[in-house]
């Protein structure tokens, strides 16, 4: 929430030749907002900012994001720290609690995530409902959303069980995804044990098979942990906006993170790392002929983009593409895996930061450029690839939802419009019709 000296400046805005004062919100940051909530009531007008790059919708504790100067901060916390010196759950529990957790929190959220890792026996027959290649991303928003079903005790109160439902949630969703991937190829379940970790768990139902039993290396337990703490929170992303305006109009937990679900599901929000190992593959069936891809994406007829470059916030590097660069070539060297894309990706992005057309328009490579070929590395399947991003997205969404909930501020979403269709038009009876 602002406070009071947030509202210290204002900024004059004249219409008509009257002069209108709207506050001006700073942030704790320096970034800086005009408030132009009562605009319409004072003076007749909107604002019009198609598809919201310039609104600011919300005060939010949560993220910060700089992107001019390649800065992402959840809670305070530079993400290169977390990323390198946290697991997930750490990070899930600074998100949710603002702080993070000693040894004995810690304990206490790892034994709350191992008590709620099972989903209820009904919610597996769902399973069966579904076509043999479902896409996991529908049967992981059908599955969340259905969990208020048997977890109806969020009626009464929200916020009252909010950790005990957030420790729910995130256990299960882990058990969802990876169930919906052994619906998908048609192996049977594999029930999470309490004896491996987090990530080692969701990788152990994954991958086992009854005839083929899974170890699980702690270099790729520590790949994913960075993998999911890189996704877990980015401020007012399309994913969590619709988390928040579904949670606005008093929606449940659970239908709010079907919602975000949902939007990260299209391909220009969570799709984006599939779209990258679509167009490396394209590349490499194409005798790794650069040189065409690279003109290509310089044509503005042509409507191919370099996937995996650029990003609508950032406008230098993207501060996670550094950290999942570095990991990808850690984990590739570790396993052993050897990965045609992975030349491709590493000449291109050569080629790409060196041409001056693409550096003048800021296309450094973001944290999709290399996440999808780690995946690849770890045996994730490419249908996977936004699942994986849910699962790391996940903590943000409850802590923003959480914020939005507890914030007497808040409102439901109500975008307004400007209306440029027919104007007012007599009726005329069906039989005078022509």
């Amino acid at each position: 929430m602002p406070e009071e000296n947030f509202f210290d400046r204002t900024a004059e805005l004249i219409i008509d030749g009257k002069s209108h004062y709207l506050p001006i919100l700073e942030g704790i940051e320096g970034d800086k907002s005009i408030d132009v909530s009562d605009l319409l009531v004072d003076t007749g007008y909107t604002v019009y900012d198609t598809g919201y790059k310039n609104s600011a919708s919300c005060c939010s504790t949560i993220t910060y994001l700089d992107g001019d100067r390649g800065i992402l901060r959840y809670r305070g916390y530079n993400i290169e720290d977390l990323a390198s010196r946290c697991l997930f759950i750490e990070v899930a529990y600074l998100l949710l609690h603002n702080k993070l957790p000693n040894r004995v929190e810690l304990e206490n959220f790892r034994t709350m995530l191992e008590e709620h890792a099972l989903i209820h026996e009904d919610m597996v027959h769902f399973l069966d409902k579904f076509p043999p290649h479902a896409s996991p991303m529908s049967i992981l928003s059908v599955m969340v959303n259905s969990l208020h079903n048997f977890y109806p005790e969020m009626s009464a109160d929200p916020l009252e069980n909010i950790d005990l439902t957030a420790s729910r949630l995130i256990s299960k969703i882990r058990t969802i995804a990876a169930f919906s991937y052994k619906k998908s190829i048609g192996q049977p379940l594999v029930y999470p044990r309490n004896d491996l970790s987090y990530c080692g768990n969701f990788l152990n139902m994954m991958f086992d098979t009854p005839v083929r039993p899974y170890i699980v290396l702690p270099e790729i337990v520590a790949a994913l942990n960075k993998l999911l703490i890189l996704h877990a929170d980015h401020e007012q992303n399309c994913s969590t906006s619709a988390v928040r305006l579904v949670g606005s109009s008093g929606g449940n937990l659970y239908s709010s993170i079907s919602a975000g679900i949902n939007a990260l599901w299209g391909p220009l929000h969570g799709g984006a790392n599939e779209a990258v190992i679509h167009m490396l593959e394209a590349i490499h069936k194409d005798n790794n002929n650069y040189k065409k891809y690279i003109a290509k994406a310089k044509d503005r007829r042509d409507p191919f983009r370099l996937s995996g470059f650029g990003h609508r916030v950032y406008r230098t590097f993207d501060p996670r593409g550094t950290i999942i660069k570095d990991a990808c070539d850690g984990i590739l060297t570790i396993l052993n895996f050897e990965d045609p894309l992975m030349d491709i990706a590493r000449n291109l992005e050569e080629i790409v930061l060196n041409d001056p057309y693409f550096v003048s328009r800021n296309l450094y490579p973001n944290i999709d450029f290399y996440s999808g070929i780690i995946y690849r590395a770890l045996g994730i399947p490419t249908n996977m690839f936004t699942v994986m991003f849910a699962l790391g997205r996940l903590p943000g969404w409850i802590a923003q939802w959480k914020e939005m909930r507890e914030d007497p501020e808040t409102k439901i979403y109500r975008p307004r419009q400007i209306y440029i269709g027919s104007p007012a038009r007599e009726f005329v009876p069906l039989g005078q019709r022509t």
